[in-house]
Parts: C-alpha cells; structure tokens; sequence
C-alpha cells in the first residue's frame, strides 16, 4: 500500500512541472488596475488582451453605478439560503424572464457559475439509459459534466459533420437497446479555435435522427447574432437548441450563467440541479448587476459595434501580415506559431517586456507539440491604437522566433538553471 500522495510528489502533471519556471508569470499572472483596454503587468502598462470583457461593460459608468448601489441596498449576503428554500425573490424571476424573451426561449433558470451550471445540467438531463454525443474539443466543464454519466457517450472529431452522423447511428442503436434518447452536446462557439459550432447542419439532422441539442454559447452569447443573442440566431437555428447555456462572465462581465428553453424542460431542471438545490442563491447585487447588463446589451447596439470594429481590424491586419490565426468565425483571435514550450516562454516574455503586449499563451497538452497559440480576445474597449502597436510588436516577435533568438535564449537560461543546480 502507498501513500495517496505519492503520485503528487512524484508527478505534478503536464503543467505542474513547469510550476518553478511559469508560475506568477506565464500562469497565476496577476493583472492590476481597472479592467480596461490598458492594465497593469509587474508595473508595466501593457495592451490586454486576456480579459473576456467583450462588451467592455466591465468598468462601464453606468455598470458601476448600479453595482455600488446595489451593494449598498442588498450587502453581499442576500438573499441567504437555496433558492427551493429560502433564496428565491422577484428579481430573480424577472432576471430569468427578460433572459428568455433575449434568446426566444420559453422559460430560462438562472445558475450561480456556467461550470458548476453546466456539469450540473448535463447531469440532470440524462439518465443511464441515454447516450451522450459530443465534440472532441468541448469545454472541460462539459468534458467533466460528461464523464458524470453512467450511460454511454461518444466523441466526434472537432465540428466534422460525417463524424457527427456516424456517432448519432452509434447512439442510435445503443438507444433503442436501453429505451434512452439522445443528447448531442456542442459550443456555439470554441473558445479556444474561435469556430462556430455547427450548429446549422447538426439542426439538419434532426431530420434523421432523433436527439436533443444542448448548446454551450458562453462566447456567442452578446457577441454573436443581430442582436447579441448568440451562435443560434447567427446560424438563424435559435429554435432548433433544446437547451441554450450562456455565462454571464464574458459579454455581461459578472457572475452567474443561465439556462434557457421549454418551460416543462426548466422547469424539470430547476427541480433537479443539484449544483443549483444545495447551493446558495445568486446574490442579489449580481442578480441586479445582470439586470442593467442585459439592459444594455439589448438596448446600446453600439457596444456589440464597437466590438467587431476591432475584431476585424486585428484579424485582418494578422491575416494581411500573414499569420495564421485559423477558421476562426468569432471575436477570439488564436495565432498559430510553431516551437517548443521553453521558445514559448522566451517569446512571451519579450512580447510583454519589451512590446507591452500581453495576451494568453497556450502550449502542449491543450494544443500539439511542437506548436504555440497565442490567444488574443478583442473588447469594446479597445481601439485602433491598441490593434496597430499589437500588430507591429507581433511581426517583431515572429521575426525573433524564425530566426533562433528565442531558442538562443532559453537555451542560455536553461544552461543557467543547470549551473545553479
């Protein structure tokens, strides 16, 4: 018999082992000042580009204003308790209300976190007899939300859609064995590729095959559409999603999700949300918060405007440059770089020591080996400025990377650590 943590002194995972050299900088990085455009990075001002903020509401005046009051009004702590039991009040209802009406959805139920919201739901909505479908690259609270059931589930590759009929015939038969149904589970948008799922032609084919769609749009949702309500209405199949999910913690820059769809499916879902029935209601002031927000966003089309202004006008001054940021179909902007993690490191830290541009940095195990994804997401905060010396200090960095300097140099600090060892 061992010690349980064994394993944890002997092997701190894919990541973990790079703790010493990324820790405080690469990882845990600590941003300071008000969310805005400009921050602040050990001191330095710095172009951010890391901050789900899309619609820049996040230190928005009127935002502001009806956070404070809010607090002052409600404290941090109302309402206590569940919302079976003790936590339920009118704006939460009405919250719920105006969230139905934006995404055409009967009735909607609020959640307290789009993580612990979605591993819950998709806990709630299958039983053993059912099969889960879902995409390869779906989110991790999905991927954890999936591994909950007891029943049968299967992968299909990434948004390929002859993938996706192979794997609804698998479940097909599996399904009339056990007498369950089908629940196909996919992003309205990736956030780490920036593909819209395709959720057009997986509507299709309903027509063949008889499942449910269960729609992740936390990226989509205030970005995507004619009037923010996501992935769905800008594939013109908001109908077709039996159950819609969206986060509060990217277009209306709070805390919280939601789910959206029949009224018999939410209702059965609030009566059976685990993470929801022993969990304490969403605060008032965020509940208040998410009110003005979704106000905003339903009301002041120039923030969404705004938005794809400097969206385009980074992903088309990369791609003119002749970076390659993919298929992306969204705000989130991946720029594709090929090199080892230590490169990695080396090309980071000149980009945000020397050009002032921070943005998230993605290597192996979430993408390959042997490549680097550099992730930058566009706000309404941001401006042509920030798009124009982001784009300069990018063509100089790459410059660095083709030519060996980042190589160079973490060799030299790797031949330093070794000494000092």
């Amino acid at each position: 018999m061992r010690d349980l943590f064994d394993k944890i002194y002997k092997d701190k995972g894919p990541l973990g082992k790079w703790a010493d050299q990324a820790e405080g900088y690469f990882v845990f990085p600590k941003l300071e000042g008000e969310i805005s455009n400009r921050m602040k990075f050990r001191g330095k001002d710095v172009i951010t580009w890391s901050i789900n903020d899309y619609l820049g509401l996040a230190n928005h005046p009127e935002v502001r204003k009806i956070d404070a009051e809010a607090a002052k009004q409600y404290g941090s702590a109302y309402p206590m308790g569940a919302r079976m039991m003790s936590g339920h009040t009118d704006l939460h209802e009405k919250l719920q209300d105006e969230l139905a009406s934006f995404v055409s959805k009967q009735s909607a139920y609020l959640l307290n976190f789009g993580y612990q919201g979605m591993v819950s739901t998709i806990d709630a909505l299958v039983k053993k007899s059912d099969v889960i479908v879902y995409d390869v690259d779906a989110h991790a609270c999905i991927i954890d939300g999936v591994r909950l059931h007891i029943g049968q589930r299967f992968t299909y590759k990434h948004n390929d859609m002859a993938s996706i009929e192979k794997n609804l015939q698998r479940a097909t038969k599996i399904a009339e064995q056990t007498g369950g149904g089908i629940l196909l589970i996919s992003e309205g948008v990736f956030g780490m590729r920036g593909e819209q799922g395709k959720l057009k032609e997986i509507a299709e084919l309903k027509k063949k095959y008889n499942f449910r769609l269960f729609v992740d749009d936390a990226h989509g949702f205030g970005t995507l559409g004619k009037t923010g309500a996501g992935a769905g209405e800008e594939q013109g199949v908001q109908d077709e999603i039996d159950v819609y999910f969206a986060t509060f913690a990217k277009s209306l820059a709070s805390t919280g999700a939601f789910i959206a769809g029949d009224k018999e499916v939410i209702d059965y879902l609030k009566y059976n949300l685990r993470s929801q029935m022993f969990a304490k209601s969403l605060q008032m002031q965020l509940v208040v918060g998410a009110l003005k927000r979704l106000e905003m966003l339903r009301t002041m089309p120039e923030l969404k405007d705004k938005l794809w202004e400097n969206v385009n006008a980074l992903q088309n001054g990369l791609r003119e440059r002749g970076f390659d940021i993919g298929s992306t179909q969204s705000c989130v902007t991946p720029v594709y770089l090929e090199g080892s993690i230590p490169e990695a490191m080396a090309l980071v830290k000149d980009l945000r020591e020397n050009h002032g541009v921070f943005c998230s940095i993605v290597v192996y195990p979430v993408i390959p080996k042997g490549m680097i994804l550099l992730r930058l997401i566009p706000t309404a905060s941001h401006n042509l400025t920030d798009v124009e010396e982001t784009l300069e200090a990018f063509s100089a960095i790459r410059e660095r990377l083709e030519n060996g300097t980042y190589k160079r140099l973490s060799a030299t600090v790797a031949a330093a650590a070794a000494e000092k060892e």
